[in-house]
């Protein structure tokens, strides 16, 4: 740990900073505003479309999520003036691979009110030939109605997902996402069931088992019919 300096306000800074290197997320997660926003830009989430969280009860599960990995944290070069605080974290996965963020905290009444944080991590795809496998996914995530099981494979993230009947994204996705509408980008292949995209501009398409989709973003979502729609999704984090 080098180039540390103290907060001169409330917040707790050796204790925030420690608590990131001893991945502990209950602290982190306590040190944060209940209405406190977290923005991820990375090779997934890029700056037109970051990931964007509002609220401590929609941050707290990607802040556990993150602390779970086996990966070491090394928290270096941080700088606060007690209304900010600003910091670069070294991680280090037990393969070697490495992630570098930058992490920019906005604070208020001694809690974080705004976290902004830009990562990128080491990319050996490409290199050689790869098999992925839904049945050993590289990460889930699950929601009202809907599952998704994510395995990266050429340096991208494809999602099979498996949408129930009466899935609709404005209803149960919007509220995890915080956007009035879906902001990310949809190279589908729909191999069972329907489903119905609507952009903001007013125009519709349905796809169904067989087809093929694209839906940029700015668009809500549901499935049709009373058949869960499974669907393999290239376009994950774009």
């Amino acid at each position: 740990m080098t180039t540390r300096s103290e907060s001169s306000g409330p917040f707790d800074l050796t204790r925030y900073t420690h608590a990131v290197e001893n991945r502990d997320a209950d602290t982190m997660v306590s040190m944060m505003a209940d209405d406190a926003d977290f923005e991820m830009i990375d090779r997934r989430t890029p700056p037109s479309r970051p990931s964007v969280l509002h609220g401590r009860d929609a941050i707290a599960p990607v802040v556990r999520d993150i602390s779970s990995r086996e990966m070491t944290h090394e928290v270096v070069n941080v700088i606060s003036d007690g209304e900010h605080v600003a910091y670069t974290e070294r991680c280090t996965y037990p393969d070697d691979t490495r992630v570098m963020s930058m992490t920019m905290l906005d604070l208020s009444d001694g809690r974080i009110k705004h976290q902004s944080t830009i990562q990128a991590w080491d990319d050996d795809a490409g290199r050689s030939m790869q098999v992925g496998d839904f049945g050993m996914p590289d990460d889930t995530d699950d929601y009202e109605n809907a599952h998704a099981d994510l395995v990266e494979i050429g340096g991208r993230m494809v999602a099979r997902m498996t949408l129930q009947p009466g899935w609709r994204w404005s209803e149960h996705a919007r509220p995890i996402q915080g956007t009035d509408l879906c902001m990310k980008t949809h190279r589908a292949f729909i191999v069972s069931g329907t489903i119905c995209g609507h952009m903001s501009d007013g125009s519709e398409l349905e796809a169904t088992a067989g087809q093929t989709a694209f839906v940029p973003p700015g668009h809500d979502a549901w499935v049709v019919g009373d058949e869960p729609c499974v669907l393999l999704d290239w376009g994950v984090g774009e």
